[in-house]
């Protein structure tokens, strides 16, 4: 690859080896100590090497777009390095007069830095390549050449070997044969360098090119799958993920080793690239390493990942400007997941290239053991659909969609070479295409299949056909939505939401999803829900709420697919409110009827509910892996099936006394308590806390109860970890008095946990009895002993004042958070409406530690009641909802009261300083 040097401008600027070798000779020339010679040697490659990085600095701060010139100066840099170092060493420390043919030694890289490209904290990867079995003055030469080099700091990755034992670990491991194929000289013996070559090509290469591409493609598969499986995650590893550096390497790596090219341009020779395709690689490769470059440089440390906290800088860098309503730094993501789904059809065509001009059906490529029966003109090229000519589209653009959907009918895969047609002939897609019945049938047939819709949309976005047919799902393609809760860019959201709910309803996900995986079979119209999916997040990235416009969208497109106006009108209404559920059920206290007839009388209807779960649940699933816990699950079947009672009953409130009495009952006998013992339990207790509590919670709240009173402890801490939810239950019992809920908020993020949702409930003897759902910082449960003991330790050592807990929490080291590179907008909202018996408090934050414990402190503080509290976190946002009263148990209904109550909460949520000053 040292072709690509010969492109750097003025390396001399970098290093001058000329200069730096006469250096050298006067160091020989003015001491015979060889240890002052080498420390003299260390000190000019030192200042050589730190001049050259300054230089590259500055190009990078100059030129930051050109990735591989700077990535091959990288690479010319520490040859040059080598060889002055392998000169010094072999001439003037142990210099052979008459050297044997056994004391011959080659200088090679290998692997990335072989290949000529090297990122500003890239390994430097070598060989010491020796005739035969290593000599003393070859083990002398290698360890003073690694020992100079690490007192450089380069960071050395070398092996040494002769040529048969090069030729033998090629043979027996994949990886090694691979940095063998990107072997290139650096310096030493040249003519045993080539023989080292040949050999590599007569008795490695030769005759295993097939089982050498089958192994690098299952090697890419499964890298694919450890860094997610997708090329549009958020946060992408630009070196080992989909679409990123590895693949073009591995396209390279499988063209030399099958076709012996030394170069990529040779690929076009070979036929395994056109002069286009080339021109993209090229284009990729650049832009791929110009941002890898730009990273090294920026963190000070070899990274390949593309986190939060770096993407706005390297924006920045690289030039971008805000444009359209996308900041610079959306618009730097989206070139980099374009260049991901270029690198994705270049992989694509390239294999397509190599099983042609092998000639026959490939081992590593699928294969078809039956004929379709009608492929309406469409080719079969060795299993796979494939285009009869270069005109085909043109004759009739709607067959961009009949590719697709007779592909889907068939159970086929597409042709590269079909796929590169499709994407060039896509702009044929016009109005009048997009508005015949016939291309909006076989769309509606692709995106409503039984089969495998995913996949045959995500091919149709990737030939850009999807985006071009409905230009609104177009807006969104590759576009970042950036924050700390969506993994995927939403085009990649909504395609991975409609492949859920294809999985649901093939019943694939019912242990997962048993309520969505009954109720889907009793949908009247599944191309609602489908549609619907397709829709919700379609105005993503415009100015105003996406849901509004999405809506407005979704009355526009319907007809267009072919839905009837009820149709049309209901998924406009779901994409509408495709967040209603997740807001209520998340934010919301379910134990409020007020809560369930509001959402009941915003649903209507049975019909709606049921297409408003699924959407929810595919539409959080689908966020990212880890989002969707059994707790949400669990909540919002609640939610469900407390509506569906409404709507289907057609009452308001039905049975609360017997609902109560059902409970108890059942209690009673989980228990084995009988007579008075249970009555005086039950007594103890308001309604509110029968219906608020789970069958589960209210067993471990009665025990707890007991076994306190009976021992005449007036603290008690129980938990119990819920695994089927993931979450872990803390129920507190002890003497109610103000302020009892921040000190255990306070003690809980002691102890390193997470509050989802606090219920608390007050005796009518004037205990309190507080029932917490905590996860650790990962979102599991906390479900370890020692973490368990010292969480209800923490707690008994909080509400008695045996810690401060303000100053435990302040004194607390916080690492920096990758949430501090993200704005969320503070808000503070007070509704007296959502609850007919509590004001209802919202307080949006940034998400830090201890926020919890310092909005109760404020409220404490405000003198009012915590009720029940409700906490949603979404990625780098907090959401926490509480339901308060006065200290007399009203609403605050008191306008002057309510607004400095709103106050003091926006100065918390703006500031975490204002945590330790209201403390």
């Amino acid at each position: 690859m040292s072709w690509r040097f010969d492109q750097i401008p003025n390396r001399r600027a970098i290093i001058d080896r000329r200069a730096l070798a006469d250096g050298l000779r006067a160091i020989e020339a003015a001491t015979d100590d060889i240890a002052a010679r080498r420390h003299q040697l260390v000190a000019l490659l030192r200042q050589a090497m730190k001049d050259g990085r300054a230089e590259l600095k500055c190009r990078i701060a100059e030129t930051p777009h050109r990735g591989i010139e700077l990535a091959s100066s990288y690479a010319f840099l520490t040859d040059q390095l080598l060889r002055l170092t392998y000169d010094f060493v072999t001439q003037s420390m142990y210099r052979v007069i008459n050297p044997t043919t056994a004391e011959r030694m080659t200088l090679v890289a290998v692997g990335g830095y072989g290949r000529g490209e090297m990122a500003p904290f890239s390994d430097v990867d070598i060989m010491f390549l020796t005739p035969w079995k290593q000599t003393a003055w070859g083990e002398q030469v290698i360890e003073s050449i690694l020992y100079i080099l690490w007192d450089l700091g380069l960071k050395v990755g070398h092996s040494s070997r002769s040529l048969d034992e090069m030729v033998r670990a090629a043979k027996e491991d994949l990886t090694i044969r691979t940095a063998l194929l990107e072997a290139r000289f650096v310096w030493g013996d040249q003519p045993l360098y080539d023989e080292a070559a040949a050999r590599f090509a007569r008795e490695v290469v030769s005759g295993t090119a097939r089982a050498f591409v089958a192994d690098k493609l299952t090697e890419r598969d499964a890298r694919h799958k450890r860094m997610g499986d997708s090329r549009y995650v958020v946060e992408p590893n630009l070196k080992e993920g989909k679409g990123g550096l590895r693949d073009l390497h591995t396209l390279f790596w499988i063209g030399k080793y099958a076709y012996q090219v030394q170069s990529v341009p040779e690929l076009v020779e070979k036929g395994l690239l056109t002069k286009a395709e080339l021109r993209q690689f090229l284009r990729a490769e650049n832009h791929l390493w110009a941002v890898r470059i730009n990273l090294h440089d920026l963190v000070g440390r070899a990274d390949e990942r593309l986190t939060f906290d770096v993407q706005r800088e390297l924006a920045a860098r690289l030039r971008y400007a805000e444009r359209q309503g996308m900041s610079a730094v959306e618009r730097f993501m989206r070139h980099y997941f374009l260049t991901a789904r270029q690198v994705g059809d270049l992989t694509g065509l390239f294999l397509a290239h190599l099983e042609e001009s092998f000639g026959k059906k490939s081992s590593w490529l699928p294969t078809l053991n039956r004929r379709p029966r009608k492929l309406n003109g469409f080719s079969l090229v060795r299993g796979r659909i494939g285009v009869p000519s270069d005109d085909f589209f043109r004759e009739d653009p709607i067959r961009l969609l009949e590719l697709f959907q007779l592909a889907d009918a068939n159970g086929l895969e597409i042709h590269p070479l079909a796929m590169r047609q499709a994407g060039r002939d896509a702009v044929l897609i016009t109005e009048i295409i997009r508005r015949d019945p016939r291309a909006n049938k076989l769309f509606l047939d692709v995106l409503t299949n039984k089969r495998d819709p995913e996949t045959v949309l995500r091919w149709m976005n990737e030939a850009g056909v999807f985006g071009r047919f409905v230009p609104d799902f177009g807006r969104v393609v590759a576009q970042m939505q950036y924050d700390m809760y969506h993994h995927y860019t939403v085009d990649e959201h909504t395609i991975r939401a409609i492949g859920l709910l294809a999985r649901i309803e093939k019943g694939e996900l019912k242990e997962d999803h048993p309520l969505g995986s009954a109720i889907i079979h009793q949908i009247v119209s599944r191309r609602v829900l489908y549609v619907s999916v397709l829709l919700h997040d379609i105005a993503k990235g415009r100015r105003g709420d996406h849901s509004e416009l999405g809506a407005d969208v979704a009355m526009k497109l319907c007809p267009r697919f072919g839905l009837t106006a009820a149709e049309t009108e209901t998924v406009a209404w779901l994409v509408r409110w495709h967040l209603l559920m997740s807001n209520t059920a998340f934010k919301r206290d379910l134990a409020d009827f007020k809560t369930i007839l509001d959402f009941s009388e915003a649903i209507q209807s049975p019909e709606r509910l049921r297409l408003l779960l699924l959407l929810t649940v595919v539409d959080i699933r689908a966020v990212g892996p880890g989002i969707f816990t059994q707790w949400k699950a669990q909540l919002l079947r609640d939610l469900y099936e407390s509506a569906e009672e409404v709507l289907r009953l057609g009452h308001k409130q039905t049975g609360r006394n017997e609902r109560i009495a059902v409970k108890q009952e059942a209690l009673a006998a989980t228990l084995g308590w009988k007579g008075d013992r249970f009555t005086r339990l039950a007594k103890r207790f308001f309604d509110p806390y029968w219906i608020a509590e789970t069958p589960e919670a209210l067993a471990v709240n009665a025990r707890l109860v007991a076994e306190a009173d009976a021992a005449g402890q007036p603290l008690a801490v129980a938990t119990t970890v819920e695994a089927g939810r993931g979450t872990t239950l803390v129920s507190v019992y002890a003497a109610d008095h103000p302020g009892l809920f921040y000190r255990i908020a306070g003690a809980i993020s002691l102890a390193g946990a997470n509050i989802l949702d606090a219920r608390i409930h007050t005796t009518r003897d004037g205990m309190a009895l507080d029932n917490l759902v905590v996860q650790d910082p990962l979102g599991g449960p906390f479900d370890e002993p020692a973490r368990l003991d010292r969480l209800r330790q923490t707690i008994e050592d909080g509400l008695a004042g045996r810690v401060k807990l303000a100053d435990r929490l302040a004194a607390r080291p916080l690492a920096r958070r990758r949430a501090e590179v993200f704005n969320a907008e503070p808000n503070v909202l007070i509704d007296n409406r959502a609850s007919n018996r509590y004001t209802v408090v919202e307080v949006n934050a940034l998400d830090r530690p201890a926020l919890l414990y310092a909005l109760t402190y404020a409220l404490f503080q405000a003198r009012v009641t915590i009720h029940s509290a409700h906490i949603a976190t979404y990625g780098e946002r907090a959401i926490d909802v509480f339901y308060l009263t006065d200290l007399m148990g009203e609403k605050i209904d008191n306008g002057p009261r309510l607004k400095a109550l709103e106050k003091k909460l926006l100065a918390i949520a703006a500031s975490p300083e204002a945590k330790a000053e209201a403390a």
